[in-house]
C-alpha cells in the first residue's frame, strides 16, 4: 500500500476510523490502499506520525499479517537520511499497525503531474538522494521492490523513499504467494518478467525509470497494457529525450537489460553526488559550497511545500454555521458506507444552496433515508414509538449527557465527522454544536439536537429527512460492528428553536428499523436479478489485486480500465473531480475463482451521490467488457463483475451482476 494522500496530504477522517492507534492521536487521513489505511496522527509530544492499519477483514488471515509483521521487520532494518524511519509497531495487535515519522509534501507522481518534470539542481538532488536511500536499504541486505514516483515523498529538506509493503530480503526471504508477480508495471525489470527474481539490481532498474520520469514527465518505456509495457522493457529502448547529458550515462546504464551492467546504488550515488556538486556550484557561493553529500542536497532542492491546514484544528468557537445537511450527509454515510468523501467545499464554491448542491441519494431496495412522507408523520403528528419504555421527550433529552470513553466518542464524530473538523464551516441551513450529541444510557438512546433556517415546510422536511437517515444509517453501522459493548438502540433528533421548547422530531430504533439499512448490510447497488448466487466480497477483490500474467486477463482488464478512467474524466464535471484520474485511482482484475472482474477505485473525494453515479458507469463498461470478450473467445471464463470503493474500514462493494448480454448491460 503506497497511497499516501493527494493535494493537502491530509484528509478529514472518516466515520469509523479510530480516535487513537497504540500512543498515537489520529487527526485524519493520509491515504487507503488494498492492506490498509494510514493515517495521520500526533503523538504526545506533538510529532507528527504516519500510522499505517492494516484492513480489519486482512488481519484475520495469516498471510497478510506475516507480510505486515515481515514490512516491519524490514523497515526496521534500514535507516538513512533519505528514508521514512519506522518509530513503533504492533503486528501482534487484532488490528496490526505501523508508525513512521511523517514526510510532508507531494509524491513525485503528484508533483510532476501538478506542474511538470523537475530540472536543474533540484532533479540532480532527487537522482543523488533516492539512490543514497537504495544504497541503505541494499547495504541492509534488503530489497525494495517497489520504486516507483508514488513512493517516493518530496519534503521540504529533500526527496524521502518510502512503503516496504512489498520489499524483502536480499537472501530472498520473503511472503508472498507462489507465482505471484509483484510490483508495478513501468517499474519492473526485465528479469522480474523472464524470471519472477528480483534483487538490488532490479531497484536500480526501477530507480533508472524513476530518475528519467522525474527529468521528462514520462515513463521511459511507454504506458499502455501491462503485456505491451512488459515487451518493451524486455526488448525495447528507453525513450530518454528529456535527460540531461550530467545524468544520461548514470540512467541509461540503470536501465540495462542484463542486471550486471547495472552500477550498484552506491556507485549511482556517487556519480550523481558528483552532477549535483557541480549544480551546486551554480547556485551557492563558492565560499559557502558544502561539502557533505546531504549539505549539497539541502543547498540544491527547491521544491516548495505549503505547510497542510489539516494538522491545525480550527479556534473553538460556541456555535457554527453548516453549509447545508446534505453535504454533512453525504460525508458520514459515504465514510460509513464505503462511499469515499470527505467535507469538501464543492457546494460553497458553487455558491449553491445545499439541495442544489446534492439531492437526497436514490438507492436501490432498503435507501439508507427514511421517505420524506415518514418524516412529515413524525413532524406534523405522533413520532414513531421507541423501542424501550415510552417515547424520548424534551425532559429525557435533557437528563442526557455528552459522550464518554472511547466507544462514545467514536459515536459523536461519525455523527459529527470528526474532532478536528467539528467547527468546519459546511454552509447555511442547519447549525449544530459539539455539544448536539448526547447519549441516555438507562433510555438506551442517542440524541441530535440541531436549528434549522429554513422557514418553508419543504426546506424543513428535506433538512430533516437528511438528518434522520443520516443518524440511523450511521448509527447502524457503527455502533453494532466497532462497538457492540454499547447499550444503545435508539436515535432521537431535537429540534432547538429560540423562543420555543425543544421538540423532539424524530425517533426510532436503528437496529430494527428496516429502511435504516446501511449500505453494507442492504446491499445496495446490487444489479437485481442477476448473479444471485454470488455476492462479490473482500477476499475475490484481494484476488483481483494480485498481478494477473495472463495474456487475455491483461488486454481486457487494460481495455476496460482505459475506457472506465476516459469516461471518469469526461465526467469530471458531474463528479465533481478537479484532479485528472489515471491507473493509481482506478483500477482493474480479476478473480479465477468466482470468475468475476472487479473495477475499483482508491479515489477518495466523491460523495456518496457521485460514488453512485461513477459505479453504475463502470458497472456498463466493465459489463461490456465481458460480454464482447466472450463473443470473440467460447472460452473466456469470466461472466460476472463488481464495482467496489474504497470506504472507511475497507472497500464497499457498490455494483455486481452478471454479464450475460450486452442489452442487460447497465449504461
Amino acid at each position: 500500500m503506497s497511497d499516501n494522500g493527494s493535494g493537502g496530504r491530509v484528509q478529514p477522517a472518516r466515520p469509523g476510523d479510530p480516535s487513537r492507534v497504540g500512543p498515537y492521536r489520529v487527526v485524519g487521513r493520509l491515504g487507503a490502499g488494498g492492506m490498509g489505511t494510514v493515517h495521520a496522527a500526533v503523538a504526545s509530544d506533538g510529532t507528527r506520525v504516519a500510522v499505517k492499519v492494516m484492513h480489519p477483514q486482512q488481519a484475520q488471515e495469516p498471510e497478510f499479517r506475516a507480510r505486515f509483521k515481515r514490512e516491519v521487520e524490514l523497515s526496521s532494518r534500514v535507516a538513512g537520511p533519505y528514508l521514512v524511519p519506522l518509530l513503533a509497531s504492533d503486528t501482534d495487535a487484532d488490528t496490526p499497525w505501523l508508525a513512521t515519522v511523517y514526510a510532508p509534501g507531494p509524491t513525485l507522481n503528484e508533483r510532476v503531474l501538478a506542474h511538470g518534470p523537475l530540472g536543474g539542481a533540484s532533479l540532480h538532488a532527487l537522482a543523488a538522494a533516492t539512490a543514497q536511500a537504495l544504497a541503505a536499504v541494499h547495504s541492509a541486505g534488503v530489497v525494495h521492490r517497489d520504486v516507483k514516483p508514488q513512493n517516493v515523498i518530496l519534503t521540504p529538506s529533500g526527496p524521502r523513499v518510502l512503503d516496504f509493503g512489498i520489499a524483502h530480503a536480499a537472501d530472498g526471504t520473503s511472503v508472498t504467494r507462489t507465482g505471484v508477480m509483484t510490483g508495478t508495471p513501468g517499474w519492473i525489470s526485465p528479469e522480474h518478467y523472464r524470471t519472477g527474481t528480483t534483487g538490488p539490481a532490479s531497484d536500480m532498474f526501477a530507480w533508472g525509470a524513476l530518475v528519467a520520469y522525474a527529468a521528462t514527465g514520462r515513463l521511459p518505456f511507454g504506458t499502455g497494457a501491462p503485456d505491451v509495457v512488459a515487451f518493451r522493457v524486455m526488448s525495447g529502448e528507453p525513450a530518454l529525450d528529456g535527460v540531461p547529458e550530467s545524468l544520461r550515462r548514470v540512467v541509461e546504464n540503470a536501465l540495462a537489460k542484463d542486471p550486471g551492467d547495472r552500477p550498484s546504488a552506491a556507485e549511482a550515488a556517487q556519480e550523481c553526488g558528483e552532477s549535483l556538486a557541480s549544480q551546486v556550484t551554480q547556485v551557492v557561493d563558492a565560499h559557502t559550497m558544502p561539502t557533505l553529500a546531504g549539505d549539497m542536497v539541502a543547498a540544491a532542492w527547491d521544491v516548495p511545500v505549503g505547510d497542510d491546514p489539516a494538522w491545525h484544528p480550527p479556534a473553538r468557537r460556541s456555535r457554527k454555521r453548516v453549509l447545508g445537511v446534505v453535504v454533512l450527509a453525504a460525508a458520514v454515510v459515504g465514510g460509513l458506507a464505503g462511499g469515499a468523501v470527505a467535507l469538501m467545499p464543492a457546494a460553497a464554491d458553487s455558491g449553491k444552496h445545499p439541495s442544489q448542491a446534492a439531492s437526497p441519494v436514490s438507492r436501490s431496495a432498503g435507501s439508507t433515508h427514511p421517505s420524506a412522507s415518514a418524516v412529515r408523520s413524525s413532524t406534523a403528528a405522533k413520532p414513531p414509538q421507541p423501542a424501550s419504555d415510552g417515547a424520548a421527550t424534551a425532559s429525557s433529552w435533557a437528563e442526557a449527557r455528552t459522550a464518554q470513553g472511547a466507544g462514545e466518542h467514536d459515536v459523536a464524530r461519525a455523527l459529527l465527522h470528526d474532532e478536528g473538523t467539528l467547527y468546519q464551516e459546511l454552509g447555511d441551513g442547519v447549525s449544530f454544536t459539539p455539544d448536539s450529541v448526547r447519549f441516555h444510557e438507562s433510555r438506551r438512546e442517542v440524541y441530535f439536537s440541531y436549528r434549522l433556517t429554513a422557514s418553508d415546510e419543504d426546506g424543513t422536511m428535506y433538512a430533516e429527512t437528511k438528518i434522520a437517515g443520516l443518524m440511523c444509517a450511521s448509527l447502524r453501522d457503527v455502533i453494532p460492528r466497532l462497538h457492540p459493548d454499547l447499550p444503545y438502540r435508539k436515535y432521537v433528533m431535537v429540534k432547538e428553536e429560540t423562543g420555543r421548547d425543544p421538540q423532539v422530531t424524530w425517533q426510532d430504533d436503528f437496529i430494527t428499523n428496516a429502511q435504516c439499512k446501511s449500505a453494507a448490510d442492504d446491499g445496495v447497488g446490487q444489479d437485481t436479478g442477476t448473479g444471485q448466487d454470488w455476492q462479490p466480497d473482500d477476499d475475490g477483490l484481494g484476488q483481483a489485486m494480485i498481478p494477473s500474467t495472463d495474456g487475455d486477463e491483461i488486454r481486457v482488464a487494460d481495455h476496460a480500465a482505459r475506457k472506465i478512467i476516459d469516461r471518469s474524466n469526461g465526467m469530471r464535471g458531474t463528479l465533481g473531480t478537479d484532479q485528472v484520474l489515471g491507473n493509481q485511482e482506478i483500477k482493474v482484475g480479476f478473480d479465477p475463482d468466482n470468475s468475476a472482474m472487479y473495477v475499483w477505485s482508491d479515489y477518495v473525494r466523491w460523495n456518496e451521490e457521485q460514488v453512485d453515479t461513477w459505479a453504475a458507469m463502470a458497472a456498463g463498461e466493465a459489463c461490456r467488457a465481458l460480454v464482447n470478450q466472450r463473443n470473440t473467445s467460447a472460452n473466456w471464463p469470466y461472466h460476472r463483475y463488481a464495482v467496489a470503493e474504497i470506504g472507511g474500514s475497507g472497500y464497499l462493494m457498490i455494483r455486481s451482476g452478471t454479464a450475460d448480454s450486452l442489452d442487460e448491460c447497465p449504461t
